[in-house]
């Protein structure tokens, strides 16, 4: 089994937008695409998990989140970085009326995405970390007995003084980039 670096998309991997719902919205971070490859070459596999609350709410479908994650795996990819899935939860339990309103196990804070990646690429999540810009998204990683790791971009500018109780992350990172370089020189510790 492998372990593995997951990464919350919007406010973390990519701008924060509010809600993503047009192509030209989607921006990376100038150190993403470093950051993956960085990740990659250490034997990480890498995979996006993000709660997509704007399918629920009817501000865009699952077929423009597909599409979003096809051109952003292209965009890292010609840096020399590969995302090994991209995970979303669609679900949203204040949504209207419709089928993506519901309590989920996917949607973060709760740990489903974590655990199908883990089922779905063999991934070990013991030895496994999660970046992301939320408390929620620390507390997921938690749940399925992954090492948190806040940022300080996307919302956590805001979030990382608001912690939530109960919920630690290993480290609070100025970005993805800084917390990338922890996550290799822990790695480099277990060999």
């Amino acid at each position: 089994m492998t372990p593995a670096v997951f990464i919350d998309r919007d406010g973390t991997l990519i701008e924060e937008v509010g809600y993503l719902n047009r192509l030209d919205r989607l921006v990376l971070f100038p150190w993403s695409v470093d950051a993956v490859r960085l990740l990659g070459r250490a034997g990480l596999r890498v995979v996006v998990v993000t709660n997509q609350a704007g399918v629920a709410r009817g501000y865009l479908d699952e077929a423009f989140v597909r599409e979003t994650h096809r051109v952003l795996a292209e965009r890292l990819a010609a840096g020399g970085g590969r995302v090994d899935g991209f995970y979303y939860c669609p679900h949203h339990p204040e949504a209207p009326p419709g089928p993506h309103r519901r309590e989920c196990e996917c949607r973060k804070p709760k740990p489903g995405m974590l655990r199908q990646a883990a089922a779905d690429l063999s991934l070990d999540l013991a030895r496994s970390f999660i970046v992301g810009d939320r408390w929620h998204d620390v507390e997921a990683g938690r749940a399925a007995g992954v090492t948190g790791i806040l940022v300080k971009t996307g919302y956590g500018a805001f979030d990382a003084d608001r912690r939530r109780p109960g919920v630690e992350a290993a480290l609070v990172a100025a970005d993805l980039m800084e917390a990338t370089s922890w996550i290799l020189r822990e790695r480099a510790r277990w060999a």
